[in-house]
């Protein structure tokens, strides 16, 4: 086996696409029993929704989230079946995928992630719906200028995503504000996202209030490896403190430069595998470092290319 530091890093919401996870279900019994347990808890077809779409219904956050969780976990599975268990230094998410990465590390089972993802999505949904609210992406431009757009416009930042990509969230005038004066605040592009509404933003306040209780609810243990959190971009072990900054996550910046830089500098990890669709997440460690070794797994065959790296 490799002797590399591993991290895991678990996608988000946005790297969804139609048909994720059918392949592995069909070339790997372990991850075509993760889609049937998540089927039977949640008394629909999720597996149908991902593997089958159409598109509008699993991009609706109340699919698009428990699907998202499924898949990187059975991604997990999947490489397990052919390398056996495989020992991961750390693991993070962005957005979403930080409950992933605690279903991976241990910190509760894949049932209680899935009700936990399943409510999430749908408080999420629900705040959408009763607000006006929008994203934009703000790309290249200095960080200190964006921050400070956003509070000129009276809008948040979602996403520290890498270097040079920032997101904004909030009001849909506030944003659209934003994206007509970025140019003059040395922003080289300014672009609105086609999304439901404001995520990571003070317009999410009533998802984290009701999430807050169901977190509450759920039994925690402590993770089996080192995981980051998303608002503080720093290692969470105890209940209490994953309870909280999943519950903070909802409402606040996403800190996903930073994690990743902690996990090379202070973590020492040397090897990423990126479980989940879209190959998002190693793009943003390329952009963050560029000397990063990143291994996307989201289906049969990057299975087996993981599988051979690890061997």
């Amino acid at each position: 086996m490799s002797q590399k530091r591993i991290a895991l890093l678990f996608s988000g919401q946005g790297a969804q696409t139609v048909g994720m996870g059918r392949d592995l279900a069909d070339a790997f019994p372990e991850a075509a029993a993760l889609f049937q347990r998540a089927d039977a808890q949640l008394g629909y077809s999720l597996s149908g929704v991902a593997w089958d779409g159409p598109e509008a219904a699993l991009t609706e956050t109340r699919h698009c989230q428990p699907a998202l969780y499924v898949h990187g976990l059975a991604c997990i599975e999947a490489l397990r079946s052919v390398v056996g268990p495989f020992a991961f230094h750390a693991a993070a998410g962005l957005s979403l995928g930080e409950f992933t990465a605690h279903a991976a590390a241990g910190t509760f089972d894949f049932e209680t992630g899935l009700r936990l993802v399943s409510e999430r999505g749908t408080f999420m949904q629900e705040a959408c719906e009763t607000t006006a609210g929008g994203m934009a992406a703000m790309i290249g431009g200095d960080e200190a200028a964006v921050v400070q757009l956003a509070a000129d416009c009276g809008v948040d930042v979602a996403n520290f995503n890498c270097p040079g990509q920032l997101v904004l969230s909030g009001e849909k005038e506030g944003i659209a504000q934003a994206v007509s004066l970025a140019k003059e605040r040395g922003i080289r592009m300014a672009k609105p996202l086609n999304v439901a509404g404001a995520y990571h933003s003070r317009l999410m306040q009533s998802a984290a209030l009701k999430l807050s209780g169901v977190l509450a609810a759920a039994e925690f243990a402590r993770p089996k490896c080192v995981v980051y959190c998303n608002v503080d971009a720093a290692p969470v072990s105890e209940a209490a403190e994953i309870r909280a900054t999943l519950e903070r996550q909802v409402t606040g910046s996403v800190r996903w430069t930073q994690t990743l830089e902690h996990l090379l500098d202070v973590e020492q990890c040397d090897l990423f595998l990126e479980l989940g669709p879209g190959g998002v997440l190693a793009g943003l460690l390329g952009r963050t470092r560029k000397s990063a070794q990143c291994v996307s797994v989201t289906d049969a065959t990057s299975v087996a290319a993981a599988a051979e790296l690890l061997r």
